[in-house]
């Protein structure tokens, strides 16, 4: 069976168009990077898997393109000849009842050599009287890298991370080792800042630029509330997933760069975490084109600080070692 390290250096050469040292060639293109050499290894902190006939996710029938399987052979391709070394497997918000079955299934995969899965989020509930049980059970188990609830559905009015047994929760994660994940409305990123200063220990992070509208008029509170919100240091901003907000076929680079500048800006190039969020981004852009336009935004940064957003962060932010 092929290795880890083996994928991994595979991965690598195949990112940089399979070139070997020594050879008379001229420097690898990246198909995404608008002409840039391939030189940055990816960590993807965010990405989806499911298959629809072991899990049921009942949110994919009103999103009617996302509503098939979509399994690691899928990934392996969109993200192909990006130099996509690690990635993060996140929850994908199945029925409740089969969440310690979801967290098997990615432990499995993230233990098996043939992907570059190497951590997992995974699904809990903070709130109910069984989640420290739940999430205990995984403290010894590393492939389990933190916890996400989404907060932007019904049964999560505004303030519900702020619920005294939520906070509980959170700072358990905190204690565990692990990170927790912040998927929620644009207009809630107060209660982030909130729930960052009641769990100190616990390392945040806020998905998807908090859900900024691409095609917004004003995001002028969006953006008072991201620079608050960066002022609390256990706070990462994961750009990721915004771009779904976007009409198909209707975006632009410049669309989508004063969104990534700001949190670019306010939380600094040591707390930025890239994210695909693929298969959801297909909504709107494919994996390619989303890290191609990612890739324009961020051209005239130091090397270091690119490096950084697309892998070191990661590494650091997840412990993925």
């Amino acid at each position: 069976m092929t290795s880890r390290r083996d994928f991994i250096k595979g991965a690598v050469l195949a990112g940089v168009g399979g070139v070997v040292p020594g050879c008379c060639a001229s420097a690898p293109r990246d198909p995404a990077g608008r002409g840039e050499t391939a030189l940055i290894p990816i960590v993807d902190t965010h990405q989806h898997m499911w298959d629809l006939g072991r899990f049921e996710l009942p949110w994919t029938k009103d999103e009617k393109p996302l509503a098939r399987n979509f399994l690691m052979s899928d990934y392996l391709e969109a993200s192909s000849g990006l130099n996509v070394v690690k990635t993060v497997y996140m929850e994908v918000d199945v029925t409740p009842s089969q969440q310690v079955k979801e967290a098997e299934h990615v432990i499995e995969m993230c233990r098996r050599d043939d992907n570059p899965m190497s951590g997992a989020v995974i699904s809990g509930r903070p709130s109910s009287d069984g989640f420290r049980d739940y999430i205990t059970a995984f403290k010894d188990t590393p492939e389990i890298k933190g916890v996400r609830r989404i907060l932007q559905v019904g049964e999560t009015p505004p303030g519900h991370c702020l619920g005294d047994k939520f906070v509980e929760s959170v700072r358990l994660v905190g204690e565990l080792g692990m990170s927790f994940d912040l998927c929620m409305r644009h207009g809630e990123i107060p209660d982030a800042a909130k729930l960052a200063d009641a769990c100190p220990d616990t390392q945040l992070v806020l998905d998807h630029c908090g859900n900024a509208e691409v095609h917004s008029a004003d995001r002028s509170k969006w953006r008072r509330d991201i620079a608050a919100l960066a002022e609390k240091k256990n706070v990462a901003c994961k750009v990721s997933g915004f771009v779904a907000t976007a009409k198909k076929g209707e975006w632009k680079t410049e669309d989508l760069a004063p969104i990534i500048r700001h949190c670019y800006e306010s939380f600094g190039p040591d707390r930025v975490v890239f994210g695909s969020d693929w298969p959801v981004c297909n909504l709107s852009a494919s994996y390619k084109s989303w890290v191609g336009a990612l890739k324009e935004v961020m051209k005239d940064e130091p090397e270091e600080h690119r490096r950084k957003l697309f892998h070191d962060n990661a590494i650091r932010v997840y412990r993925l070692g």
